[in-house]
């Protein structure tokens, strides 16, 4: 089924255009304090993230590929969250960015749920891996809100070979659809 539109309260995801770079751009792509525990570095102009959004257009032909452009219901473009794969295939992971002006309202939690729900829900999904940089513990709060759990620590590697000391996370459809009952 791959990236579909989804809407929440206060929010819509939907796929990215090549339209969306210098909203991207301005709002969180070239932000050091945004991208500071991203895997990538800053991007150093607006055509760099043209480019990016040009290779995730192409990409939507894959049905296995998710990556969200997340917006209120305006439109105003306030951040993405995607969907990988691990290298075997053995686990997806979810990962988010936003911008700063939209840090701290709930928006990356929001958008995480409406992930989690549509993958378990409609692509059969059993199980969802996260982590996030242990100096960045807003992630992790995140991640919690929606009902990860923590499993151990880690390494992950920026593109660049930095290593980053990460909390390593997981949610069952189970414990999601448990939780989703409570609240």
């Amino acid at each position: 089924m791959g990236t579909k539109r989804l809407e929440t309260a206060r929010l819509v995801l939907r796929p990215f255009t090549v339209e969306d770079a210098p909203a991207m751009y301005a709002t969180w792509a070239a932000d050091p304090a945004v991208t500071r525990w991203m895997r990538w570095e800053p991007h150093r102009d607006v055509a760099e993230t043209q480019a990016l959004l040009q290779g995730w257009v192409q990409d939507y032909a894959d049905p296995l590929f998710y990556n969200w452009a997340v917006t209120l219901q305006d439109g105003t473009l306030i951040g993405a969250i995607g969907v990988v794969r691990g290298e075997q295939g053995e686990y997806w992971e979810p990962g988010y960015a936003f911008g700063q002006a939209f840090w701290g309202r709930g928006y990356a939690t929001e958008a995480l749920r409406a992930v989690a729900d549509h993958l378990f829900a409609e692509q059969g999904l059993e199980v969802l891996h996260c982590c996030h940089a242990v100096e960045n513990p807003a992630s992790g709060v995140v991640q919690r809100h929606v009902g990860f759990h923590r499993t151990h620590t880690g390494v992950y590697h920026k593109f660049d070979g930095t290593e980053i000391l990460c909390q390593y996370c997981e949610l069952t459809k189970k414990e999601f659809y448990d939780r989703t009952r409570n609240d």
